[in-house]
């Protein structure tokens, strides 16, 4: 069968390679066509279009892209058309996919399923009459969101979470101790403490200078910054100083064998709690008093990190636009730390987050279910002939 797949950033790209990998095992003559990046390069297919080159973040940003942005939609609505799979997988990136689903389900009868739903329980609700009209199948990473789907009449399908998988995997092949790791990246002896300032341009320069500031009241650990794929480490010295090292494509190494971290909101949030290491959710905005006016009053949800989120209780501390201080970021810092009040409790709260998400296989259990949806599809669509 022909997949037509659509991702707008690093983590889509590594969830939609596995999906597609998973895929081909199950379809050994699956052919794919895709927006997206280089893991789902490396798979196979046709690359039509980079994430790199549609990935605008903030208001002003989109704006200035507005047109571009546009112009990759038509293209993109245009190849599926063209192109005619025999299914539209829509990874995450609601802006854009939203927008590619109403216009191929309005005028083709080609099936779209959505992997990695839109979070419309944290804000635009009102989204959901869009992908009730426009998604024919959606499967879920989020345990809390089939209750939310249902509560809208839209069943859903819960596979799991690839982040489980990706963590999973990684941890039976790597072997390398603390010593060999510090070694290979000419760094100290000192215990690590990891920063995932995040994948973006503004995310890292609005978090960066801080958590680097804050590190300062900690000598006896080395802060090593987890390099984002794509962002040159000119950009990154701008705002690092002379307080921290870091490493290019080694997320998963790094948080191996990390003390603590202190991440910007996202997967990597997820991540590090498979990880069992202890962290600091840190999320600067500018404007940070109406942005946490806002927040209190728009968003629908309480928490923004993932852990917090599937948990449904607060199991790391959230640092959020006028939260984030320097000052607030060294005093939970030091509450995780090794012989610190709150770092035992947030490793149980770990376990009770991973029990919760399931075992490993989403990737798998994804790909079955999605074949079952299209075998129904297509036995339905002969017996109305």
């Amino acid at each position: 069968m022909k997949y037509y797949l659509i991702v707008g950033e690093a983590s889509g790209d590594l969830h939609a390679s596995n999906l597609m990998k998973a895929l081909q095992k199950n379809d050994p003559a699956a052919e794919f066509r895709f927006f997206g990046g280089d893991l789902m390069a490396a798979v196979g297919g046709t690359l039509v279009k980079h994430y790199k080159d549609m990935a605008y973040m903030g208001f002003i940003p989109v704006l200035l892209h507005l047109r571009t942005i546009f112009r990759n939609m038509d293209f993109c609505k245009q190849d599926i058309v063209g192109w005619q799979p025999d299914v539209l997988i829509l990874v995450d990136y609601p802006g854009f996919n939203l927008k590619i689903a109403e216009y191929i389900k309005a005028h083709t009868r080609i099936p779209i399923f959505y992997y990695i739903s839109p979070k419309i329980w944290a804000w635009k609700e009102y989204r959901i009459k869009n992908i009730k009209r426009d998604v024919d199948e959606l499967f879920s990473i989020l345990p809390f969101e089939v209750d939310f789907f249902q509560k809208h009449s839209y069943p859903i399908h819960y596979v799991g979470n690839p982040c489980v998988d990706a963590v999973d995997g990684y941890q039976q092949a790597y072997s390398e101790d603390f010593a060999q790791f510090v070694t290979r990246n000419k760094l100290g002896s000192k215990p690590i403490v990891a920063l995932l300032a995040g994948s973006r341009k503004q995310e890292i320069k609005d978090n960066l200078s801080r958590m680097i500031e804050a590190s300062r009241a900690f000598p006896e650990y080395q802060f090593v910054i987890a390099g984002a794929p794509g962002i040159a480490p000119e950009f990154y010295r701008a705002y690092m100083g002379e307080n921290a090292e870091i490493v290019f494509g080694q997320t998963y190494d790094l948080l191996s064998h990390a003390t603590a971290a202190l991440v910007t909101s996202g997967t990597a949030t997820l991540e590090t709690a498979l990880f069992r290491v202890p962290q600091v959710v840190c999320y600067y905005t500018a404007a940070g008093k109406l942005v946490s006016f806002l927040r209190r009053h728009i968003l629908k949800v309480k928490y923004i990190s993932l852990v917090n989120l599937i948990a449904g209780r607060e199991v790391v501390a959230e640092l959020v636009a006028d939260g984030m201080t320097v000052e607030n970021v060294k005093a939970q810092l030091a509450r995780i730390l090794p012989g610190a009040e709150g770092r035992e409790q947030m490793l149980k709260g770990y376990e009770s987050l991973i029990n919760l998400l399931g075992e490993a296989g989403a990737s798998d259990r994804a790909t079955s279910q999605m074949i079952e949806c299209l075998r129904q599809k297509k036995n339905k669509s002969s017996r109305s002939k």
